[in-house]
């Protein structure tokens, strides 16, 4: 790759350990080794998060899952990101980044390994928010350790230009690394594999640094978030039978009690998983709104579309998973060469371009589910797939310049996190207002709708987040 040497640091004999947030036996540091090893890994974690989503019918059969509860076998991975991101991003960066990295690979190589062999929702549930912790640590990490090898600003463009295609390079390849095998139970077993395999190849190459804080990881933190973010998603999910009943609405209010907790927390913590003065400045706003408005937009309707498709369409697997990559593919063939707009488009321009064609994309899919032809969804998916791409490449970017550089795996915690709060919170509304009708086509249009809106709410927010003179 050109360009990547004149990022390598100086050996340890020219700067104190302390000076360049490394100890003497890891430098100097290897740029590529670093890139190829995050990006296969992120890769493999994303692949591992989109595997299930066009084998949901069949896991759903499998483990006699109601249609109500589809929604946590897609949210589990989404929840145990959005809730450990930002302890994952604080732990890498106070305790060393490559260490969160392996310890988080290992942990997702077993874990994914562990879920071919569910026998239950509940189990299977469990062992996707364990999945979920783990790509958590693997995605904190992976932008510190890069923003660590890459020290110029050209270096992480490129570095980070090529993160976020990977990360649309596995949205592409897990449905169909699914929809290939014979089953999603091996589906997992292979997935859980190849984490184990790159966690291997990662001891030797990759080198340490951190950016130590002092004090303890913000523990109190971690579970208020956790537990408001189930607690959000519960209600949610329970809404599609009533928004008005009593379960969803003190589910409702217990998820605003505890964030208004967290938030108390975090004032007091010595150290915070997320610096809430960061909340002042609208480059840091216009990232999180970014992950936020991806999530709940981009993600929730794309995580169910293959399912519904599947359902409406009568499609297989492997078909639904070619249709898919449509999208995920065109998607990653743009976010990897978004790096090449970013001298001539700000991220955060980019970002609200993105949001206006996914908005373009599924006004075009209204009617399509229940036309009866997959060809309809093309031109949807095609613009959908230009749209997500522009995201993916931007966001990573936006995520390490709106902190300060010694705090980048925290910067890139807290956008993922809003991204995959986003997710959860999606995606248990895309399958509440797609299953609220009696016809699912129907019911598919006003999520659709939904989706829209929101996505136009994103890039009117983005744009609106401007730093001031």
């Amino acid at each position: 790759m050109t360009g990547l040497d004149s990022a390598t640091t100086a050996p340890a004999t020219t700067a104190p350990a302390a000076v360049r947030g490394t100890t003497a036996r890891d430098a100097p540091l290897r740029p590529r080794a670093t890139l190829a090893l995050t990006s296969a890994a992120t890769a493999v974690t994303l692949m591992t998060y989109t595997a299930p989503m066009v084998t949901l019918p069949q896991t759903a059969t499998a483990l006699h899952t109601s249609v109500s509860a589809q929604a946590w076998l897609l949210n589990g991975t989404p929840l145990g990101l959005a809730a450990l991101l930002l302890v994952a991003g604080s732990l890498a960066d106070d305790y060393g980044r490559r260490r969160i990295f392996l310890a988080g690979t290992l942990a997702l190589g077993l874990t994914t390994a562990l879920g071919a062999f569910t026998t239950s929702t509940w189990q299977f549930t469990l062992a996707r928010i364990a999945q979920g912790a783990a790509s958590a640590a693997i995605l904190a990490s992976s932008l510190g350790l890069l923003v660590a090898a890459f020290p110029t600003a050209r270096g992480r463009l490129h570095a980070t230009g090529v993160w976020g295609a990977f990360v649309s390079g596995g949205i592409a390849a897990g449905p169909l690394v699914a929809g290939a095998l014979p089953s999603w139970r091996v589906a997992y077993a292979v997935l859980g594999a190849a984490a184990l395999l790159v966690a291997a190849l990662g001891v030797r190459p990759l080198q340490e640094s951190r950016a130590p804080r002092g004090g303890r990881p913000d523990v109190p933190g971690a579970l208020t978030f956790g537990l408001a973010l189930v607690s959000l998603v519960a209600a949610l999910t329970l809404g599609r039978d009533g928004w008005l009943r009593a379960p969803v609405e003190l589910l409702l209010a217990a998820a605003v009690l505890l964030v208004a907790v967290f938030v108390a927390v975090e004032h007091r913590a010595g150290t915070p998983m997320i610096d809430l003065g960061l909340l002042r400045h609208p480059r840091f706003l216009a990232s999180s709104a970014g992950g936020l408005f991806t999530g709940l937009a981009v993600i929730g309707t794309f995580s169910f579309l293959p399912a519904l498709a599947q359902q409406t369409l009568h499609l297989t697997p492997m078909s639904t998973a070619w249709l898919y990559l449509f999208w995920s593919g065109l998607s990653f063939l743009v976010a990897f060469q978004v790096k090449h707009l970013a001298g001539r488009i700000a991220p955060r321009t980019q970002l609200a371009l993105g949001f206006a064609l996914h908005t373009i994309a599924v006004l075009t899919m209204l009617g399509a589910l229940a036309s009866g032809s997959w060809t309809r969804l093309l031109p949807g998916l095609i613009v959908g797939g230009v749209g997500s791409g522009l995201l993916n490449g931007a966001l990573p970017l936006l995520a390490v310049e709106s902190v300060p550089k010694e705090r980048a795996a925290m910067g890139s915690g807290a956008q993922q996190t809003f991204r995959y709060i986003g997710s959860c919170a999606g995606v248990a509304l895309t399958i509440a207002l797609a299953t609220s009708s009696g016809a699912l086509a129907h019911g598919a249009d006003i999520a659709l709708l939904v989706s829209a809106g929101l996505a136009a709410a994103g890039a009117v927010s983005v744009l609106a987040l401007r730093e001031r003179a």
